[in-house]
């Protein structure tokens, strides 16, 4: 059985006793206020970003990790005779894949193994835990990143947001699709097309917002035996009514919030789930 570590970046958003539990090292991304610069889990979290957001009126920028950042992470546990599976946010919202490429280059080792998730959040999360679940049936990390990519194209995202103001300020999504959140009382609808977050629905109210989610949920032949990703930021009806869903259908879930990194983009007021289909 191959000695294998599960390396990711601070986007991953699931709980801390799930990354204690799993052995997974976690690199912070860095969140920048002007000059300041944290480490995103570390010297920062998301309540306090948001304490400093509001008494600077400073949105921070984030920063990719850097080659040299993961190069030493390499080594690290290269030295320590394992194989490492890095699974990683989308490469189509940052630079962090690209930089664990040029790492990897650079040591020229077969025993790195790297996976762009095309995907951020939770449901980047949502991989890395099952990177940890096949590494501990005693899959080899190629197996792990086979099983891992043919899964990718069947994540779903399903998040109701308040405003998309920040995730356009981040150039995450564009300025035309994000002119729709600024009509009063619609709550927009963002999922995943080709590794970018999009405008998938749109809808007037929490009520309407709720029904499009579930129904989005159950229209898309939902993988029962994998948990689906509730993820919420300030948003507590919503929250409440998707809870009681889940429950009541027995489906499986897992309830997070978002780090700094994310919550960068998603502002306040943000809601909804990741999930496998079929």
């Amino acid at each position: 059985m191959e000695k294998i570590k599960i390396i990711t970046d601070s986007c991953l958003d699931i709980p801390e006793e799930l990354i204690q539990k799993n052995d997974i090292e976690v690199m912070p991304v860095l969140i920048n206020f002007g000059d300041e610069s944290y480490l995103d889990r570390e010297e920062i979290n998301i309540n306090d970003m948001q304490e400093k957001i509001e008494k600077e009126g400073i949105l921070p920028t984030t920063a990719q990790i850097t080659p040299a950042r993961f190069e030493e992470k390499f080594r690290e546990y290269l030295d320590q005779g394992y194989r490492i599976v890095a699974v990683l946010m989308s490469s189509g919202m940052s630079g962090t894949y690209n930089s664990a490429c040029i790492a990897k280059d650079m040591i020229a080792s077969d025993d790195i193994i790297l996976i762009d998730s095309q995907v951020i959040t939770s449901a980047q999360g949502f991989f890395v835990l099952k990177a940890c679940e096949l590494r501990d049936k005693g899959y080899t990390a190629e197996e792990i990143k086979e099983i891992i990519e043919r899964l990718i194209p069947k994540m779903n995202a399903s998040l109701c947001f308040e405003s998309l103001d920040n995730i356009v300020r981040g150039g995450r999504i564009s300025k035309a699709a994000g002119a729709i959140g600024t009509v009063l009382g619609i709550k927009v609808i963002l999922g995943f097309k080709d590794g970018m977050m999009g405008v998938k629905d749109k809808a007037r109210g929490s009520k309407k917002a709720i029904k499009k989610i579930i129904s989005d949920y159950e229209s898309s032949n939902p993988n029962k035996e994998e948990p689906v990703m509730l993820i919420e930021i300030e948003s507590p009806e919503i929250k409440a009514e998707l809870k009681k869903y889940l429950d009541n259908n027995n489906v499986r879930y897992i309830e997070t919030t978002p780090g700094c990194a994310v919550g960068i983009h998603s502002g306040k007021g943000a809601c909804g789930l990741f999930f496998l289909s079929n």
